[in-house]
């Protein structure tokens, strides 16, 4: 088999808190015979995925270089805060940064929120991961803010999380790199979006065109027979103008007596 002739493949990077099972399944519905490989990747790293053609697209964090990536945000995510179930903020179904003055924030190394500083006080040392900073949540030393997709990913029975309601938030983007918008990397902007299968926008849609039809005999068919006063049907003949009753001047369609 020549390299012309391997079968195609779509390779999809996402990174962590993104679910992109809904759009797989989707695509596995109308793109049976193209496999889609699924690539998880730190949120850091999803860029640097893209430029190695290590994936075809990716779901990321936004921001992303316009210069050299397309990207097509797809939604906005609820900042929470990580605390202990028998924490104070439990008893309210909001909180804000002046309500996290006295508490210690911890801000990851691979935080996604982008800020400088967390509000409430910063702790010793920055935890290098989400998912440690979860486990010192865990233990009481402090709490941590999130998208709220991480606090779901990391969740543990002894943890809850509120809406933080003055933070910055996550956007969540389709992207790929501009000077490689494919075929593949079309069909999967489609699905994202929402097109259906026979839509104009979509490579997928059939590009069969409908069969003209001829006006004329479209009428023809629809008009309806003749039908004498005694509400029977008269027979056309070769010759009538109109196909019932007589010809002008002649014999020809006049009924015959018998």
């Amino acid at each position: 088999m020549t390299g012309s002739e391997v079968s195609p493949s779509f390779r999809l990077a996402y990174v962590p808190g993104v679910t992109p099972a809904k759009w797989v399944r989707i695509w596995n519905e109308r793109l049976p015979d193209v496999p889609l490989t699924l690539v998880p990747v730190p949120a850091a790293e999803a860029a640097d995925v893209l430029r190695g053609e290590g994936a075809d697209a990716a779901l990321l964090r936004l921001p992303v270089d316009r210069t050299v990536f397309s990207a097509i945000p797809l939604y906005t995510e609820t900042t929470v805060v990580v605390v202990p179930k028998d924490h104070l903020a439990t008893a309210v179904d909001e909180v804000s940064a002046e309500d996290l003055a006295d508490e210690v924030v911890f801000h990851p190394l691979d935080d996604v929120l982008g800020w400088d500083r967390p509000p409430g006080r910063p702790a010793l040392e920055r935890p290098a991961t989400t998912a440690d900073a979860i486990e010192l949540v865990a233990a009481g030393v402090g709490v941590l803010i999130v998208p709220q997709s991480l606090a779901r990913l990391y969740h543990r029975r002894d943890l809850t999380y509120r809406p933080l309601v003055d933070a910055p938030q996550s956007s969540v983007a389709l992207s790929w790199p501009e000077d490689a918008t494919t075929d593949l990397v079309e069909d999967f902007i489609g699905i994202v979006r929402g097109r259906t299968v026979n839509s104009t926008r979509g490579r997928t849609a059939s590009t069969a065109q409908p069969e003209r039809k001829n006006p004329d005999a479209a009428r023809a068919r629809r008009k309806p027979a003749a039908a004498n006063p005694s509400g029977k049907r008269t027979r056309r003949t070769g010759g009538g103008a109109g196909g019932s009753g007589g010809s002008r001047g002649g014999k020809r369609g006049r009924p015959r007596h018998r």
